[in-house]
């Protein structure tokens, strides 16, 4: 395969996995080659488990799709409430902390409801308007388009703007973690801000529910041992017991510990 056809492949897969859904049109026009190329780039993508191609397009394994917001937001309350608590109470008043997207990191804006004099820089709109509440708090946000119906921010503008800034904590979730650690997520624009918000913060928290230990999803981004302080609602099953013995110095098991 030559190089050029490799990279155009794999571009793809990115594109899709960032999207979900592409036409066979459109990827044609974006990559400035016939459908007929983009055609047999689909049949040799769509060998493995993550993309499938249907009626002209190409789409992302269902087993690979996000479950939308809402519906992630309103599962596990009491696990989620247990880990924002626990995240909270490690956070003093007048931190500058980043809180990335997703419903976990939800949970802990909405428990340092209680604090004062923050600085808040986060791409998670919900978080935003959750800490509103208290007019001590400096709350900034990234311009760009709003993805609906998850109520955030992504792309390389936010990127940008989480650049400009260095914070006391940054508090982000995953989409899943595999056995060896690894982080997962949907999209790459996801990983990347999460790596930029980890290494411009004094202290990184991972904050998960243990439903996120074999979750599957299709990009990769860093491993769990990158992390200061992993908190979690409980311990997952017997299969990721040598992952947490190996970093259980950084190790918070949040549930029936809410303050």
């Amino acid at each position: 395969m030559s190089s050029k056809k490799r990279k155009r492949r794999e571009a793809i897969t990115t594109f899709v996995m960032e999207q979900g859904v592409v036409t066979v049109g459109a990827l044609a026009d974006r990559f400035n080659v016939s459908m007929q190329t983009i055609r047999r780039d689909a049949d040799a993508l769509c060998e493995g488990d993550v993309l499938h191609r249907v009626h002209g397009r190409i789409e992302l394994s269902e087993e690979f799709l996000n479950t939308p917001f809402d519906q992630r937001a309103g599962t596990n309350l009491l696990g989620k409430r247990a880990v924002g608590e626990a995240a909270a109470h490690l956070i003093p008043n007048g931190s500058t902390v980043f809180i990335s997207i997703g419903s976990t990191p939800l949970s802990v804006a909405k428990a340092l409801r209680r604090r004062k004099r923050l600085t808040i820089i986060t791409n998670n709109l919900s978080a935003a308007m959750a800490l509103s509440e208290e007019v001590s708090n400096r709350i900034l946000v990234p311009g760009g388009e709003v993805r609906l119906p998850d109520r955030d921010i992504l792309g390389d503008d936010v990127l940008d703007y989480f650049g400009r800034f260095r914070a006391d904590y940054s508090i982000f979730g995953v989409a899943g973690i595999a056995e060896d650690g690894t982080l997962l997520e949907f999209h790459m624009s996801e990983v990347r801000v999460r790596k930029k918000i980890r290494e411009n913060s004094k202290k990184s928290m991972l904050v998960v529910d243990a439903s996120k230990f074999g979750r599957q999803a299709p990009t990769l981004g860093g491993n769990i041992a990158d992390v200061d302080t992993i908190i979690i609602d409980r311990r997952p099953n017997e299969c990721f017991a040598q992952l947490l013995d190996e970093n259980e110095n950084k190790l918070l098991v949040a549930e029936g510990d809410i303050r």
